[in-house]
């Protein structure tokens, strides 16, 4: 009998048709609509692996009550999502989805960077109301990106490859990191600095750290105080690193000049939301890895990890190594 794989978004019909070969496959059918949270615990509970995106929640109550899951594929780098704890206590494997995604995703925050540099949403959307009525010198004016200075708050392989892009535009690169990234001192002249220190310094400072218990609410008040009035920041990372409250009092008091945003507190977030509601805001629906060249990467490697688990071998990217040792 074949295990049977519970993949909880749609997902291209090349990818199922693989997954088809060797799995019972059973897909929640929507693209757009998160799997109902009492339907994931349901199917989970039959499931021998699990086909998962960022915002599907895994914890003790889910894996607590699936008895037959040996592995969950997470369709993403981070797995914030998880509580690894309760994944190994449980023998649960957790892969994840790194490298496949790195120029994907640091495309997208230069792109991001860029767009909110030069007013590119503001700019298209005033054409599109019929605004332009004439060219002015100063109209639309943003600011410059090529020779400014730009801080990297985590410079992992997402981060290095930001800064090579940077260097591209003959910036200047300043990063703060748990530790000192040797090769990106000296392949791209990147300086370490405290994140005090790029704070200060910074014209762009970059979010790009994991969402962990000390990255959660490190953007706050305080930090955005310390910023260049002129500065402008971008967070490609994760929602819960930045106290919007304290993000939108910043931009509507002037303390700091403009933010990319790809990434919220809640997600999908509101049109509603205060954030989203600002010229000075260019706002994306997270889709840092959004190629479908990299997407569909990532499903193949979620089905490796799975051919991997069930052929009793290690997965390229298993996450709570620990497990290994489990009996389940």
């Amino acid at each position: 009998m074949k295990p049977l794989v519970y993949v909880t978004r749609k997902i291209p019909e090349e990818v199922l048709s693989r997954l088809q070969e060797n799995y019972e496959v059973d897909m929640w059918p929507k693209e757009e609509v998160q799997v109902p949270r009492d339907m994931l615990l349901d199917k989970a509970k039959t499931a021998d692996a699990l086909l998962t995106v960022i915002s599907d929640q895994l914890d003790e109550e889910l894996f607590s009550q699936s008895e037959h899951l040996k592995v969950v594929a997470n369709m993403a780098v981070g797995y914030d999502n998880v509580d690894l704890a309760a994944a190994s206590k449980h023998g649960v494997a957790i892969c994840n989805t790194p490298d496949v995604l790195t120029d994907t995703t640091a495309d997208l925050a230069f792109a991001l960077l860029l767009a909110t540099a030069r007013r590119m949403v503001e700019a298209a959307e005033y054409l599109k109301r019929g605004k332009w009525k004439s060219w002015s010198p100063m109209l639309l004016s943003g600011t410059d990106v090529h020779h400014k200075t730009i801080g990297i708050i985590g410079m992992g392989k997402i981060g290095t490859a930001v800064a090579k892009r940077a260097a591209g535009f003959d910036m200047e690169i300043i990063y703060h990191n748990r530790s000192r990234h040797e090769v990106a001192e000296e392949m791209l002249g990147a300086r370490y600095c405290t994140k005090e220190e790029l704070l200060a310094e910074a014209d762009f400072v970059v979010c790009l750290a994991p969402l962990t218990d000390e990255t959660k609410g490190m953007f706050g008040r305080e930090q955005f105080q310390q910023m260049k009035k002129h500065a402008i920041f971008i967070n490609a990372s994760r929602g819960p690193i930045v106290d919007e409250e304290a993000l939108y009092k910043a931009l509507v008091e002037g303390d700091i000049a403009a933010a990319g945003l790809d990434v919220f507190h809640e997600e999908p977030v509101s049109p509603d939301h205060p954030l989203v509601q600002l010229d000075n805001v260019v706002a994306l629906p997270h889709i840092g890895s959004a190629s479908r060249e990299t997407r569909l990467a990532m499903m193949e490697l979620c089905c490796d990890n799975l051919d991997a688990i069930f052929a009793d071998r290690t997965p390229k990217t298993l996450v709570n190594k620990d497990v290994l040792n489990s009996n389940r």
